[in-house]
């Protein structure tokens, strides 16, 4: 896109009620934030999962087709200042397709952050859609915006070459339906790489209506039609207009706050990482207080490495292994602070303080997770 260009592209969508700073509502899409790790491999069957780069999903539900997401580098020929980019790579081949299979790439986003679309409203705007893609070979894809508090979608086709190509769709304004002004899940961008008949064996659905199953990702490729393929997608954005503009970026730590709003993982930094101080309520019972960089989207769940025995409560007198590590109910919800109880078969000096901490393995974590 020349800079002219580009130019005509974001006083149109001024004009539309979109433009300027902070107009890409998609957040990681540089994919530069990846707290679970940067690989992940046997993904093709079972539900949602968030297993790489922060804010994006694999739904996958395939009879046979496997594969490996990573985050990865996007490699000399890479687009212009986006040097992190997914990468699926096809491991199991799936070449009888059942009805019912599906493999979707998703983002989503809180009701509360998509109300400049006026969606529902007499003066609706636009959606402009770009991002980077590559693939070992030529293939159709489909984006797909679906509206979950109204259950409404609509639907593109894409294609995929050799080289990094830059995707420019735009989606109708829709006037039916409104956003929830809240922080759960409201709108997710998605991309669909394989699909059954019941996803695709109607007619694309290239304006806004109610689901119909069927016309979600009609004539689409499959992505697990070979070993050979593979998929690449960066510079993902979402913006008010008729017209894509640049991929807007931002400052590392700014993405990296917005991600740990969704996940926030401590990962270890030596067999014995601290992962929190508090104080003994009981000889079996403390409370471990977390501060977080920021405040979470809603009350998070926690999540431990393998088994128990990975942790231990630490006091003045004693290391005790812990017997379980849970959220303790009440007002982590919005705050900064999130409290666990830890509890130990016995041992603890009530009244004391301890530490939870890594019992003799660097390869132990501690996260917080409040995923829409």
């Amino acid at each position: 896109m020349t800079k002219a260009a580009d130019l005509a592209n974001l006083i149109g969508n001024i004009n539309a009620g979109g433009g300027g700073v902070n107009r890409n509502v998609i957040i990681n899409g540089t994919m530069n934030v990846a707290q679970r790790g940067t690989s992940a491999t046997g993904l093709g069957s079972g539900s949602q999962s968030y297993d790489t780069v922060d804010r994006f999903s694999m739904t996958p539900n395939a009879t046979a087709g496997r594969l490996t997401m990573e985050q990865a580098g996007t490699g000399s020929d890479g687009p212009d200042g986006l040097a992190n980019c997914i990468k699926l790579s096809c491991t199991t081949a799936d070449t009888s397709i059942a009805a019912g299979e599906i493999l979707l790439l998703s983002t989503g986003l809180e009701g509360q952050n998509v109300q400049v679309f006026q969606k529902g409203k007499t003066d609706a705007r636009p959606f402009a859609v770009s991002f980077y893609v590559k693939g070992n070979a030529s293939a159709t894809y489909v984006a797909e915006l679906y509206d979950h508090d109204n259950t409404r979608q609509v639907s593109k086709t894409f294609n995929v070459t050799t080289n990094w190509s830059r995707v420019e769709l735009s989606f109708p304004a829709d006037t039916t339906g409104t956003f929830d002004d809240d922080s759960a899940l409201s709108l997710t961008l998605q991309i669909w790489l394989h699909a059954g008949s019941t996803y695709g064996g109607g007619t694309l659905n290239t304006t806004w209506g109610s689901v119909t199953q069927a016309n979600r990702a009609a004539g689409i490729s499959s992505f697990f039609s070979s070993t050979s393929n593979t998929f690449f997608i960066t510079g993902v954005q979402l913006e008010v207009g008729q017209n894509p503009t640049e991929f807007e970026h931002e400052p590392f730590e700014r993405t990296l706050l917005k991600c740990q709003r969704y996940y926030y993982r401590i990962n270890p930094e030596a067999a014995y990482t601290r992962f929190g101080i508090g104080s003994n309520l009981s000889t079996t019972a403390a409370e471990i207080y977390n501060y977080l960089p920021v405040s979470m989207r809603s009350n998070p769940s926690v999540e431990t490495t393998g088994t128990l025995s990975n942790y231990v409560l630490y006091d003045s007198d004693d290391t005790l292994t812990a017997t379980s590590i849970a959220i303790e109910g009440g007002n982590n919800d919005g705050n900064q602070l999130v409290i666990l109880d830890v509890g130990v078969s016995s041992g603890l000096t009530d009244g004391g303080s301890c530490q939870l901490m890594a019992n003799n393995n660097s390869s132990v974590f501690l996260a917080f997770n409040s995923e829409l």
